[in-house]
């Protein structure tokens, strides 16, 4: 957003924290695995603007200990404290009449710990990270499995101060132009010839190209206050929102699933850009 992948820094925040941490203006967008939820964008100080990984609850377990949650009667079940997890896997509990007890950590490092030292039955948490910690578990990944059922929505993505409807937008159209790009089949690697060749209106407004109608030249600027050529700074430095999943998700096992574009029967889906 600001032609510059790197003029940014990255902060670590604890789950107790973050919300603490963008109210303070420590951050300027929390961007972590926090769901939306409606008592957290009416009641935290936050805007959610766009999700951007639609996830689901699931459970960890040690393999070959269980091969579905309805085996799991009576078990402990670890979760993050203060976090939705630990509502779900309470109310997942009474809903199947299973007896889990419930076991809240302050931060995940003393929950991996508590999991290896054999505190836990099983460990819930969103899949995706999960699946992030069974991939680098001490054991390695074939010691653990994430049991088939989901049983929660969890929707994930950026959140920004109430009230900074300007950033909030900045945020959020920063997002939609990699699902849009990947809509438009554009790449990192194609952009650039695309940009200079396409006769397609609606790419030319998206890439920030001048538009040529009767002899007079326009670009739209939709006054979101980026650069006309935003999205394809974007898309030329960081790529595509599938391009993006590749690199960072893909290598830990994570499918599309429901989080591939909606011409593919996902979720992903970005307003038009005129």
């Amino acid at each position: 957003m600001f032609g510059d992948a790197n003029a940014v820094e990255m902060v670590d925040v604890a789950t107790a924290d973050r919300f603490t941490a963008l109210q303070s203006g420590a951050i300027d967008v929390l961007v972590r695995n926090t769901t939306w939820t409606a008592s957290r964008d009416g009641g935290e100080g936050a805007t959610f603007v766009q999700t951007n990984f639609y996830d689901g609850q699931g459970m960890m377990v040690e393999t070959g200990k269980y091969n579905s949650i309805a085996e799991m009667k009576d078990a402990i079940v670890c979760v993050a404290k203060g976090t939705t997890t630990e509502g779900n896997a309470a109310l997942e509990s009474s809903r199947r009449g299973l007896n889990w007890e419930v076991r809240a950590f302050d931060d995940t490092d003393l929950l991996l710990e508590g999991f290896i030292a054999g505190q836990c039955d099983g460990w819930s948490s969103d899949t995706s990270q999960l699946t992030g910690f069974r991939s680098v578990y001490p054991s390695g990944p074939e010691a653990l499995t994430i049991l088939p059922e989901v049983f929660s929505k969890e929707p994930l993505g950026p959140a920004v101060l109430d009230g900074d409807s300007k950033w909030a937008q900045v945020v959020r159209w920063a997002i939609l132009a990699t699902i849009a790009a990947e809509e438009f089949g554009i790449t990192s690697a194609n952009v650039d010839d695309i940009r200079a060749t396409t006769e397609d209106v609606s790419i030319k407004r998206f890439l920030g190209v001048e538009i040529v109608t009767d002899g007079v030249g326009v670009i739209l600027d939709p006054g979101l206050g980026l650069p006309t050529d935003f999205a394809y700074q974007i898309v030329k430095q960081v790529g595509n929102y599938g391009e993006i999943f590749e690199r960072h998700l893909a290598p830990l096992g994570l499918k599309r699933g429901v989080n591939a574009l909606w011409t593919d029967g996902g979720l992903m889906y970005s307003p038009p850009y005129r």
